[in-house]
């Protein structure tokens, strides 16, 4: 293919270079290391890079968001193609600032399922996961930006031609005669789309053209291996073939979470694994149980976090978080997985924020997430010397033994025992009055009185 067929990607990049040279406003892009993103990044850095050195003013960050449930495979492309963006920025002077940001730790989808027993989640309306994991950090980053900076333009690299869907809510979105539309939902945010009119057929051509090199300096036959394999239905065999292989070209692709129970079968993940990536199997084994327990009463709750309860349609009591034994279950099969693989599927930041919810859920001997670390993994976690026990074994016994002698739940003394210890230094304040008012009126505690049929 000739130079003159690019024609539509040196106008963009010419585009670039106006509205870069039109202001300050820093630029924000982000990566998620597929195909369309890096696109626009590569266009980015070659735009950049034609400005002259002292003009150079206007800041872009390139942002990944890494939820810290990413298919490994590709969290480890995504993390090296950050590195040698910032490493290509500095050495030729771009301005360019790459980054990787993360949920909230509390946030996390571990500290969630885990800690707290959130319900893992469910089609097609029960997805919590994305909002905490990848759009309330961005956000943030945006917002932060926003403070020091006053407004950020966000360049997005979705296009017409990339789904019938992605067409409409563009043009719904397009102002005629701008190239710089208000952000629907934040201030002072401005939206960007440079790659609109770039047909699917196009991509993967420019992308591997010049021997596949990335402006950075990587291989674009990485990024399109990891496309290879994937049951898409979109497109197939846009460009024909590829290389002695005679690989077919596909399109679009989603790399999700490893983790994500919101398909019954996650296809990316097959993909990798009929591809070769055998390490993956076990991942994919225990995603699928995680799915598979999702709905099984043993695991689950009879009330919400709040203490409220609900009887469905057919007069069963419903489902509420996983109970505190699941999530000891869930831990530990999550640590033998790490330790059978030798990935790192949970962080000790998240260990710690897991010990200290499950203490307030009344965990009276505060002794399980740390055992249970210790008995996986053979090593002790840097707090277990100050776990202290609020009570042992033989005296949690006890409580529960009292407590049926006198038909009270366990769980209720707990409760009220983790309460007042919580509260116990606010000696002129009625907080402990108010909260074990609050626990003592839970729904759990009356749902024989509840009305039949809610829903």
């Amino acid at each position: 293919m000739s130079n003159t067929d690019y024609q539509v990607f040196e106008d963009i990049i010419q585009e670039m270079m106006m509205v870069y040279r039109h202001d300050n406003r820093p630029w924000l892009i982000g990566y998620s290391g597929g195909k369309d993103s890096t696109l626009l990044v590569s266009l980015v850095f070659q735009a950049v890079s034609r400005i002259p050195e002292n003009e150079r003013n206007k800041k872009v960050y390139v942002i990944t968001s890494d939820t810290m449930v990413e298919n490994p495979i590709v969290k480890k492309y995504m993390h090296e193609s950050l590195e040698k963006i910032s490493e290509a920025s500095k050495k030729q002077n771009l301005n360019i600032q790459a980054e990787i940001i993360y949920p909230d730790i509390y946030q996390t989808f571990w500290a969630r399922v885990i800690g707290l027993g959130y319900p893992t989640p469910e089609p097609p309306g029960f997805r919590w996961c994305t909002e905490r994991l990848k759009i309330k950090p961005m956000n943030k980053f945006v917002e932060d930006c926003i403070k020091t900076k006053g407004e950020i333009i966000i360049l997005l690299g979705v296009r017409k031609a990339e789904s019938a869907a992605r067409s409409r809510s563009i043009s719904e979105k397009e102002i005629a005669g701008y190239l710089l539309n208000p952000h629907n939902n934040i201030n002072n945010a401005y939206v960007y789309n440079p790659l609109t009119e770039i047909e699917n057929s196009l991509v993967w051509e420019y992308l591997l053209k010049d021997d596949s090199i990335s402006p950075w300096g990587t291989s674009m036959k990485q990024l399109f291996s990891l496309y290879q394999g994937e049951d898409l239905s979109e497109e197939q065999s846009v460009l024909g073939e590829i290389d002695q292989k005679k690989i077919p070209i596909t399109g679009n692709s989603r790399f999700g979470c490893w983790c994500c129970t919101l398909v019954k079968e996650d296809k990316s993940l097959q993909s990798f694994i009929n591809r070769g990536s055998e390490e993956l199997i076990p991942l994919r084994n225990f995603r699928n149980w995680l799915v598979s327990i999702r709905q099984d009463p043993n695991f689950r709750d009879t009330k919400r976090r709040n203490g409220a309860v609900y009887t469905k349609s057919n007069g069963e009591i419903g489902f509420g978080p996983f109970t505190l034994e699941a999530r000891q279950i869930i831990l530990k099969k999550l640590l033998e997985l790490q330790k059978e693989t030798e990935m790192q599927l949970i962080t000790i930041d998240e260990l710690k924020v897991i010990d200290e919810m499950w203490d307030a859920d009344g965990d009276l001997e505060r002794r399980h997430l740390v055992d249970i670390y210790f008995d996986v993994m053979d090593e002790r976690l840097p707090w277990d010397q100050y776990k202290v026990p609020m009570y042992h074994s033989e005296i949690v016994g006890e409580i529960e033994r009292v407590a049926h002698k006198y038909n009270l739940e366990p769980e209720l003394m707990e409760k009220l025992i983790v309460s007042v210890d919580k509260n116990k230094h606010y000696i002129r304040s009625n907080a402990i009055k108010k909260e074990v008012t609050r626990i003592i009126n839970q729904e759990w505690l009356h749902q024989d009185s509840l009305p039949e049929g809610e829903t």
